[in-house]
């Protein structure tokens, strides 16, 4: 794989072997993460049939949800990565049949696909694009549900989850927002995001570690069962360097939501297995390894550090996740040890450790994102741990 810029490889990070190895598996998670946009999700299909909260198409959900938004920015990132056309027309024709079935009802999750989309259009000025970006940002501004306090209700395909916050709503529904508020110097939808990861991480943050909570419930004022999971606090450690190098905020900002991911990362070195990855409950060793947080916790971790919002010394954190997660992908370029999509448990912090195992695009595209991210250090000059 050939990516634009690159450098002869660093003998200070990962060896000449291990890269090797990472090029190759990379290679086949991307032909299994590229017919993953178009799999079906049984379990989600079958619960929309009772609990599609607009009552509208099924088919329109089938292939475009949170985990085909998480693979698309996966494709986007080879693409802008490596100039290589093929990715480019993986995403663009993912569209293209999209817009013939039709889009589904706007909520968080079916937002996330909007972030690459966002993408394209600055790319492209193709005006399909562009109108429909306006159309899905206007609504999450205008239109979508509020918490107290103005946070994005965490509205789902299925679920009201009235008056809550989640720790996924700032990668699926923010990011996209501030996308396309600066390509079209949008103070508004730039401020509105900005606001969302203030108050996300106002009721969100445990005070003591720094790790993230699951959610919050104005209807209560709690954080349910306190749960600090996994892949929840991945997202946060992907979202706050990519919405850093989307927005130019202020001094102010920048430096609080670096202090943040600074105490985040101080605690998920402190609770880092002993192999190298995390667990879903990240500070309940009795939980199981899950490789989605990992592989997120991983790429943050490196884009954190190439963006130059923490110290290059946390690259070690990230790179001793590397082997595990090769180990993870099977030969046919499937990403193993990933927990299937996780709905708030409101009861026991239980439910997070009885989420099945499953292969899901998001792990896959994670899972891309992460090992990019390694290859771009290794071939990078900079950043010196």
């Amino acid at each position: 794989m050939r990516f634009k810029g690159k450098k002869q490889l660093k003998s200070e990070t990962a060896d000449a072997k291990t890269i090797e190895i990472v090029e190759s598996k990379l290679a086949k998670v991307i032909r299994t993460t590229k017919d993953s946009l178009y799999e079906d999700d049984d379990i989600f299909l079958k619960n929309m049939v009772t609990n599609n909260l607009n009552d509208d198409d099924i088919n329109r959900y089938r292939y475009w949800e949170w985990p085909q938004g998480v693979a698309l920015l996966g494709f986007w990132k080879l693409y802008e990565n490596t100039n290589d056309k093929r990715y480019f027309d993986i995403i663009t024709n993912y569209y293209d049949q999209q817009f013939k079935i039709g889009l589904p009802s706007k909520n968080i999750n079916t937002t996330a696909p909007m972030l690459t989309m966002a993408y394209l259009y600055e790319h492209t000025k193709d005006n399909k694009y562009k109108e429909i970006c306006i159309e899905w940002a206007n609504w999450l501004v205008e239109k979508l549900p509020k918490t107290e306090e103005l946070g994005f209700q965490h509205l789902t395909s299925d679920t009201l989850n009235e008056n809550e916050l989640w720790v996924d709503t700032l990668f699926m529904a923010a990011l996209f927002l501030a996308k396309m508020g600066m390509v079209l110097d949008c103070k508004k939808w730039v401020e509105a995001a900005k606001y969302q990861f203030l108050v996300h991480s106002k009721y969100l943050t445990e005070r003591k570690s720094g790790l993230w909570y699951h959610g919050w419930t104005f209807n209560g004022n709690h954080n349910f069962t306190e749960a600090l999971w996994g892949r929840g606090n991945c997202w946060i450690t992907i979202a706050i360097p990519e919405f850093l190098s989307i927005v130019e905020c202020e001094e102010a900002i920048k430096e609080y939501l670096g202090q943040s991911l600074k105490r985040q990362v101080d605690a998920l070195e402190k609770y880092q297995d002993s192999s190298g990855m995390w667990h879903t409950i990240i500070d309940d060793a009795e939980s199981y390894l899950e490789a989605s947080a990992t592989c997120g916790f991983g790429y943050g971790i490196l884009k954190a550090v190439d963006i130059g919002i923490i110290d290059p010394k946390y690259k070690k954190c990230a790179y001793r996740a590397i082997e595990p997660i090769l180990d993870c992908i099977d030969e046919d370029g499937y990403v193993n040890q990933v927990s299937y999509g996780t709905p708030m448990g409101r009861d026991s912090i239980q439910h997070y450790k009885d989420i099945e195992i499953k292969k899901m695009p998001y792990g896959q595209a994670i899972a891309i994102l992460f090992l990019i991210e390694v290859l771009k250090d290794s071939t990078s000059t900079n950043n010196k741990p």
